[in-house]
């Protein structure tokens, strides 16, 4: 968990997400939760590898957002898969489903952080990438991985002499 100057603190990240779709737009939405699951993503228990995004009677909910039940809870723990509201003004619901129905994006979240005391989740409008548009990106991570690897070696024999 990292965290930021700005007083942020990164509980779970979705690489995923960035490698398989085009990020076009991002929000921030808050999250209903109960006290133990607060507790348990405070220690950094949370996955959001397989969630997704659904609206429901004009509200959204995010689905198969994996938190673990708290240690020292008791029966108070909540199932650790069950959906989850979130919290977005009624505009901008709005704005996300109709972008979403338009133009074929899909809506999926890419962190949980805490922004002070709150949780937050960050949701994007995405656009499906082609198994080509994937290829370009690896291709691009190796150039970059060889060029740092080369700078380094030149930087390594340079302090020697």
């Amino acid at each position: 968990m990292a965290k930021n100057s700005s007083g942020t603190k990164l509980i779970a990240n979705n690489k995923k997400a960035y490698f398989d779709y085009f990020i076009e737009d991002t929000y921030e939405a808050g999250i209903v939760l109960h006290g133990t699951e607060v507790k348990s993503l405070r220690m950094g228990h949370c996955s959001i590898k397989e969630a997704f995004i659904r609206p429901d009677n004009g509200e959204m909910y995010i689905y198969q957002m994996h938190i673990s039940p708290y240690e020292k809870g008791n029966i108070f723990n909540k199932d650790p898969l069950r959906p989850r509201k979130l919290l977005l003004h009624k505009y901008e619901i709005n704005k996300i489903l109709g972008q979403a129905a338009q133009k074929g994006y899909t809506i999926v979240p890419l962190k949980v952080y805490l922004k002070s005391s709150l949780v937050k989740v960050e949701i994007g409008l995405a656009r499906g990438k082609k198994l080509y548009d994937k290829r370009a990106d690896i291709a691009k991570k190796d150039q970059r991985r060889e060029a740092e690897k080369e700078f380094k070696g030149n930087y390594s024999a340079m302090r020697l002499v």
